[in-house]
C-alpha cells in the first residue's frame, strides 16, 4: 500500500504554519510529513528556514503519521553523532513513526559553517562514512556498548547514545544518481529521490534493489520514496505564477549543489519562465493532471510519496487533493 504524505517546505513556511498545515494534511487523508532541513531558503522570496528538528517534534506531537527530515546532512553542519542523537531522541519519543532522511548536501545550507566545500564524489563518500557511524552508534547503543570510529573524514571517541528507541529509525538516502542508489541499497534502509522520467526513476529503483540484494536484503521490503514538487492553483495562470515566483529553483535544469546564497539564486531566477518547468514538475489547475503524475510514480514502484505544492495556497491544495486526488490513486 503506497502512502501519500505532505512535504512541508520550511524554506517557505513559518514553523507555526508548518505545524498547522501538517495537522490539516492529516485531516484530509495525507499520511505522514516530510519537512526540509535547511539553513537558508533557495530565494529570498521564500522567506523562511526554520530548525527542522523543532518543527518535527511539534508536528509529531499533534499528528499520528510518520515524520522525517527531507533531508539532513551529517557531514558539515552536523557531526554524524549529533544527528544520530537527534534522530534517536525523536524516535524514542514517537516510536515507530520517525525515519531519518540523509543526503550529501548543498552548499546553500552547508557552507555556512565555513568549511571547504568539496566536489560531489567526496561529498558522497563523506555521507556513506557518516551513515556507517550512525548505523553502528544505533546498534552498539541498543546493545549497551560504546562505539568509536577513526575514518577518512570523521573521528568519534568512545561513546554511546543513552536515549534510544526500541527499534532504530530507518535511514533513507536521498540521491538522483544510479551509483549512489546502489550504494544506498547496500548500506541504508531506503531511498529518496525527487523523481523524473520513467527511465530515470526505474533505473534508480533498479540500482537500489540490486544494492540491497548485494547485501542480502529484500528490496521489496525497503521504502522507495518520492518527494514530488507540483504547482496547483484554481487557474493555470495562477499555478504558473506561483511556480515562477515561489519555486523558480524547480525550473533550473542544472545541479544547484554549489550555489551558496539565496540572493545569487534570485539573480539566476530572473531568467526562469513558465515553460521552463516542462518536464520538471506539473504546473496545472487540473487535479487529474497531478493525479496522473502521482499514479506514474506508484506504477514505477514508489512506496511513499510526499507532495509539495509550491504556492502559498496550502490549505486549499490540501482540501482539493484530499477530496479529488488521493482517493483516486490506484495502489
Amino acid at each position: 500500500m503506497v502512502t501519500i504524505g505532505y512535504a512541508a517546505a520550511l524554506e517557505q513556511l513559518h514553523p507555526r504554519d508548518a505545524v498547522e498545515l501538517a495537522q490539516t494534511a492529516e485531516r484530509h487523508g495525507f499520511t505522514g510529513v516530510m519537512a526540509t532541513d535547511v539553513m537558508q531558503p533557495w530565494v529570498p522570496a521564500q522567506g523562511q528556514a526554520a530548525f527542522v528538528w523543532n518543527v518535527l517534534t511539534a508536528v509529531a506531537e499533534r499528528t499520528q503519521g510518520d515524520i522525517g527530515p527531507g533531508v539532513s546532512v551529517p557531514t558539515f553542519r552536523w557531526h554524524p553523532a549529533v544527528l544520530a542523537q537527534a534522530s534517536a531522541t525523536l524516535a524514542a519519543m514517537y516510536p515507530g513513526r520517525h525515519w531519518l532522511g540523509i543526503g550529501s548536501g548543498e552548499a546553500i545550507n552547508e557552507h555556512v559553517v565555513g568549511r571547504y566545500w568539496p566536489e560531489a564524489p567526496e561529498r558522497i563518500n563523506r555521507m556513506f562514512e557518516a551513515i556507517e557511524i550512525i548505523t553502528k552508534l544505533f546498534t552498539s547503543s541498543l546493545a549497551g556498548k560504546d562505539h568509536k570510529h577513526s575514518g577518512e573524514y570523521f573521528s568519534l571517541e568512545s561513546t554511546r547514545l543513552w536515549t534510544m528507541p526500541e527499534t532504530p529509525p530507518e535511514i533513507l538516502v536521498a540521491t538522483a544518481g544510479p551509483v549512489t542508489a546502489r550504494r544506498a541499497g547496500r548500506n541504508a534502509d531506503g531511498l529518496i529521490t525527487m523523481g523524473g522520467t520513467n527511465e530515470k526513476v526505474g533505473q534508480l529503483f533498479g540500482r537500489f534493489a540490486a544494492g540491497a540484494k548485494d547485501a542480502g536484503k529484500d528490496p521489496d521490503a525497503m521504502p522507495r520514496v518520492i518527494r514530488l514538487h507540483l504547482s496547483w492553483a484554481r487557474t493555470d495562470a495562477e499555478a504558473a505564477r506561483n511556480a515562477v515566483t515561489e519555486w523558480p529553483n524547480g525550473a533550473m535544469k542544472f545541479s544547484k549543489a554549489d550555489l551558496r546564497s539565496p540572493f545569487e539564486v534570485a539573480q539566476i531566477a530572473k531568467l526562469v519562465r513558465p515553460g521552463d518547468f516542462a518536464g520538471a514538475m506539473v504546473v496545472s489547475a487540473d487535479p487529474d493532471e497531478h493525479l496522473r503524475e502521482i499514479q506514474r510514480y506508484v506504477d514505477l514502484g514508489a512506496s511513499r510519496i510526499y507532495l509539495h505544492n509550491v504556492g502559498r495556497n496550502q490549505d486549499e491544495f490540501l482540501r482539493v487533493f484530499g477530496s479529488d486526488v488521493l482517493p483516486k490513486v490506484v495502489h
